[in-house]
């Protein structure tokens, strides 16, 4: 038997011993009493963004008499987008948010940060950027978290602070995410911590998420205010797993991977080619993207909405009703899409999982008249396959598919995991083999989740 080292003053804490002590208790407390008012300004963020949405691409073309956004609307739309981030991203603190192809910022927004963030995406994720509105969620929650503490002296414990930080990013992403489970799984595995540290950290983001996803449920039925979070409202009809789910199912993961790793070594690109002349080429970029949302509106003869914005919306009508998309519609929405997603992930401020998901979900589809795989299968393992190429966050990703999918989540359950195990060891393979991927200046971006 081998006692502690010599000099040691004794037997080093046991993994739940932190969890003990009065310190930790009151940090728990601070987390689930947090999680309430980041819910509630998430709550009126998302509203509004849905809002101006809706009103961008509903209201405003039938006020100028279109039943739907003609092929040409994404161009002005786009325009105006890039023109109202160009001064946020050269001259705001923060530059209105990190850049959404460096995945999620492990390190919580500084307060500063916030007013920033918080007006580049209400000014451009509702004219039609394809990004979602998770990365700006994550930073109005960590900041309004680290500006509760500044009354705490933060600066003498950053431990505390990243752990608060954490947690308000975790309450507000939960939001739109269904809730706290996937929120916690996703922000905790993005965090890279293990053994008690992960303990430590788990708890209060589950608390604060917990806290923040009541508040932010019953408000939602108490005003009536629609936040348009990343849902299924209908699935295909289930069917249990078999082997020609499987046979099909990987080889399909491997091509969802490839299409989604090669987009977003465009937005690599993107990124680096935007780190000089940064504002005349964020508009620049904003119009490339308006320009493929209208091309897969000239080529399907389909509203341009569709591959324009986040996509929540075309996810849950496409898993509604997969019948009703032709094949080739679905072809022409991952190329004009996904291009999109590229070009902003690299330029433009947003989340990059919201996209992924709906590009994962057309391709799954697409394949789903292959002999022996169906609808659901194909839904599930798109999915599956894209959000974990997307974030290279594996165990979130399965997560993720098994709640979008509701009562087929179970069932697809296995399919799911060995997708996600497929889609990211792909990426890696991709990655390695094309070498490291081109920076801004050269240097690896901070607090990547990827």
């Amino acid at each position: 038997m081998s006692g502690p080292a010599m000099g040691s003053s004794g037997p080093a804490p046991g993994p739940i011993e932190p969890l003990l002590r009065r310190r930790y208790a009151r940090l728990l407390l601070l987390a689930t009493a947090m999680g309430v008012p980041i819910a509630l300004a998430c709550f009126f963020f998302v509203g509004a963004q849905h809002a101006l949405q809706h009103a961008v691409w509903e209201d405003l073309p039938e006020a100028v008499g279109y039943a739907e956004p003609p092929w040409w609307w994404p161009l002005p739309a786009l325009l105006l987008a890039g023109l109202l981030l160009a001064p946020v991203v050269t001259r705001v603190p923060g530059g209105g948010g990190h850049l959404a192809v460096h995945g999620l910022a492990k390190a919580p927004s500084e307060p500063v940060a916030v007013p920033g963030v918080v007006f580049a995406a209400l000014a451009t994720l509702p004219l039609g950027v394809v990004l979602g509105p998770e990365a700006p969620l994550m930073a109005l929650g960590s900041g309004l978290a680290l500006l509760a503490m500044r009354r705490t002296r933060r600066e003498a414990d950053p431990r505390t602070a990243m752990v608060l930080g954490t947690a308000g990013s975790t309450a507000a992403i939960s939001t739109i995410l269904g809730g706290p489970l996937v929120a916690a799984v996703l922000v905790v595995e993005a965090a890279a911590l293990a053994g008690p540290q992960l303990v430590t950290l788990l708890l209060p983001c589950l608390l604060a998420s917990a806290a923040g996803a009541l508040v932010f449920t019953g408000f939602g039925h108490w005003t009536g205010l629609k936040i348009g979070a990343l849902t299924v409202p209908e699935v295909p009809p289930a069917a249990d797993p078999d082997a020609g789910d499987f046979l099909w199912g990987i080889p399909l993961a491997v091509v969802v991977a490839l299409v989604v790793s090669v987009l977003h070594r465009l937005g690599d690109v993107t990124a680096v080619w935007t780190a000089r002349r940064t504002a005349v080429r964020t508009v620049v970029c904003a119009v490339a993207a308006g320009v493929c949302v209208a091309a897969y509106a000239l080529i399907t003869g389909r509203s341009p909405a569709e591959a324009a914005l986040s996509g929540e919306e075309t996810l849950g009508a496409l898993a509604g009703d997969p019948g009703s998309w032709p094949v080739a519609a679905l072809l022409v929405l991952v190329v004009c899409k996904g291009l999109a997603w590229g070009v902003c992930l690299g330029s433009l401020r947003g989340g990059p999982i919201f996209p992924a998901v709906l590009l994962g979900a057309a391709m799954g589809v697409a394949c789903a008249g292959l002999p022996g795989l169906g609808a659901a299968p194909g839904l599930a393992a798109g999915i599956a396959t894209a959000t974990a190429t997307a974030t290279r966050l594996p165990l979130a990703s399965s997560v993720l598919a098994v709640l979008l999918l509701g009562r087929d989540g179970a069932d697809q359950m296995p399919l799911i995991v060995v997708c996600s195990v497929v889609g990211f060891l792909t990426a890696r393979l991709i990655e390695d083999r094309t070498g490291p991927k081109p920076v801004a200046g050269g240097a690896a971006p901070a607090g990547s989740a990827r």
